[in-house]
């Protein structure tokens, strides 16, 4: 599942040990196992061989330059959200023709510098974005593809945040809506549809969602006489975060790919937690230890700015010690939070671990998606340190901001 284990009592990210890297690049920061990276990538790739996937990872869940060159070398294609992440993309030095872009507010600028760049696909989201892509394309001399993104309407048992293929959300567009653009689509003379794109929502534990959507696409495409290329099912695999049973690859693609083979589309696939998830940890360290009349709590130099899952979605990470304390000790529940001034900083609630002091290191597990890729400055805090572990080897890939940084680009008169 992933390459942080323990060695007698001490943690280690494949061949090296957590707590070594934190004493010599500082708390907090986030860890990266990059043969962890790769191992996930490959098994949905391996698994969906069959259909020959282009499988875009979704920069999103984690856009350090790093992890993206590393699944770049194997092969990966890129799924981006805005003309930052694109730029991300040119700086690793993806296949053009190996990028899709999604995202429901995309601008003018970033459309034109995308066409420019010679992307694959633009997931669209609306008529009137359809429209903004096509009049660039034309003032450029250029054609574009495009796949329209459906919003199938199905049910999934995930956070309400992370849900986006149901009915109500901003994502996609109804059948009715796709109905008619498709029937429209002489008008686009620089914009060529070729494509459906699908995304259901976020870690999601089993294939029922994903079959049930695509069916719905499928059958659109069949009764309408529609006719596409490629059908791009998006991401959305569940993860392992605490007691979770997802769905491994292998399986996910025993009930995916009768309905790819069936309708003889080319296949793409968006994943992000799947791959950087389980293939990061954050590391903090203990400042104070605090007892009230009601609660424990463990006061720690992270918080929602450096990590902010479980206080947006009251997210439950797993928390290991970095080193394990020697024999049998009792256990104490403790909340443990962060410094910074709001009653929802927390990192994790009423967890049974053994007496903490000042100054022990805490790993905070499955913090490789959506952990430094949402963070914040907020309470004036310099973002945290990243670090790449190869076997026996580590690398900064992200030095730690510094209180230069903060200002950066504001003006003032003294």
């Amino acid at each position: 599942m992933h390459r942080f284990k323990y060695r007698a009592r001490s943690l280690y990210c494949e061949d090296v040990k957590v707590a070594r890297i934190a004493r010599e690049v500082g708390t907090p920061l986030y860890i990266y196992s990059k043969n962890t990276l790769l191992d996930h990538y490959r098994k949905i790739r391996d698994a969906l061989r069959e259909a020959s996937p282009l499988i875009c990872f979704s920069v999103k869940s984690n856009s350090n330059l790093a992890v993206l060159k590393t699944l770049v070398n194997a092969g990966a294609g890129l799924d981006i959200v805005s003309g930052g992440e694109l730029y991300r993309a040119k700086l690793v030095k993806v296949d053009p023709r190996k990028i899709v872009y999604a995202g429901v507010g995309k601008k003018r600028d970033e459309i034109m510098d995308a066409i420019r760049y010679g992307i694959l696909f633009f997931n669209i989201e609306s008529h009137e974005e359809l429209a903004l892509i096509n009049r660039c394309a034309r003032e450029m001399k250029r054609k574009v593809n495009i796949a329209i993104r459906i919003n199938p309407d199905v049910q999934v048992s995930t956070h309400g945040y992370i849900t986006t293929g149901m009915g109500g959300t901003k994502f996609g567009v109804d059948f009715k809506t796709a109905k008619a653009i498709f029937r429209s689509s002489w008008k686009y003379r620089n914009a060529k549809i070729r494509g459906v794109h699908i995304h259901i929502g976020s870690q999601i534990l089993d294939a029922r969602p994903f079959q049930s959507a695509i069916k719905k696409v499928l059958r659109f495409l069949e009764t309408n006489k529609i006719f596409v290329e490629y059908l791009n099912i998006g991401g959305g695999l569940g993860i392992v975060y605490s007691l979770e049973k997802p769905q491994t690859a292998l399986s996910f693609a025993k009930k995916i790919l009768p309905l790819v083979r069936k309708s003889k589309l080319k296949l793409i696939l968006e994943p992000g937690r799947f791959i950087s998830g389980n293939s990061g940890i954050m590391v903090t360290k203990v400042l104070f230890r605090k007892k009230t009349g009601q609660k424990n709590f463990i006061i720690v130099d992270s918080g929602m700015n450096d990590f902010i899952r479980p206080s947006l979605y009251e997210a439950y990470h797993t928390v290991r010690p970095v080193t394990k304390s020697r024999g049998r000790l009792k256990k104490t529940r403790y909340d443990i939070v962060g410094p910074i001034c709001e009653s929802g900083d927390f990192l994790a609630k009423g967890r049974a671990l053994p007496a903490l002091k000042q100054g022990d290191l805490l790993a905070i597990m499955g913090a490789g998606a959506y952990g430094y890729t949402m963070s914040s400055n907020y309470n004036s805090r310099p973002r945290a340190s990243e670090v790449m572990v190869d076997r026996k080897k580590f690398l900064v890939v992200k030095k730690r901001e510094t209180y230069k940084d903060l200002v950066k680009g504001e003006l003032f008169r003294g």
